[in-house]
């Protein structure tokens, strides 16, 4: 299956409008929400098919025009399944952020089903003083089940310069990905990445978050990251979410 899905989003009178909300199955688009005091909107990705199969090439491209303030959401996990032959699954992500504007991308995490082969790219640009919350989870296997293959592959620029380069992959094929180095055991993982140009003098400085968690400050930018390793999601999800309180 192939489907692309847009979001565009400007700013109109001190409030965000959605210009552009168009989606195909899988990938649905609903607005969701009230409206947030800055005048931030909220849509949802609403999962019309199971997946991602094998076989599957998914997109997502997300616009913020200057002063505009959108958050993307998912109403589920993304259960990455085996499809025909082995074939692998992909999903791009590509988001442009205007000076100004916000973007806070929290979906639900990314399930690694036994036997699946998924490839997950994600491409964020920013300008100027543009605002980025970007969580990205990952849970191997479901319930007492050995996970299959996935791979994500995230950039973050910011001006033009890259400012995060961040590689994960998981599963039966990707050689140390239960080590120390890695997962060290862990079943869950995840990254929460925080731009704010009011940390243009003195971003977050480092700390450590639990037994498997930690927030970084990154060089080249108004930026911290926190990363998560535990034995679920419950445990991954709590660690971010007290990140940056």
């Amino acid at each position: 299956m192939k489907a692309t899905a847009r979001i565009a989003a400007v700013a109109d009178a001190g409030r965000t409008r959605l210009v552009t909300l168009r989606s195909e199955t899988p990938l649905l688009v609903r607005r969701t929400g009230p409206r947030h005091a800055d005048g931030e909107v909220e849509v949802h990705l609403v999962g019309g098919a199971a997946g991602p199969l094998g076989g599957d090439r998914l997109r997502i491209e997300v616009t913020v025009a200057a002063g505009a303030h959108l958050c993307v959401r998912t109403v589920a996990a993304s259960l990455a399944l085996p499809g025909r032959d082995g074939a692998q699954s992909t999903l791009d992500v590509h988001a442009t952020v205007a000076a100004g504007g916000s973007l806070r991308w929290l979906p639900e995490p990314l399930i690694a089903a036994r036997g699946c082969d998924h490839v997950s790219r994600s491409l964020v640009d920013l300008e100027g003083d543009a605002s980025l919350t970007w969580r990205e989870e990952v849970v191997c296997g479901r319930h007492d089940e050995e996970p299959g293959d996935a791979r994500l592959e995230s950039t973050v620029r910011h001006d033009g310069r890259t400012l995060m380069r961040q590689d994960l992959a998981v599963g039966p094929r990707a050689a140390g990905w239960a080590g120390p180095a890695v997962l060290g055991g862990g079943r869950a993982t995840g990254t929460l990445l925080m731009v704010d140009p009011l940390w243009t003098e003195k971003p977050p400085e480092a700390a450590v978050l639990g037994p498997g968690a930690a927030r970084m400050p990154l060089a080249g930018g108004p930026a911290a990251l926190a990363a998560a390793v535990g034995a679920d999601l419950r445990e991954v999800r709590e660690a971010l979410d007290r990140a940056f309180t």
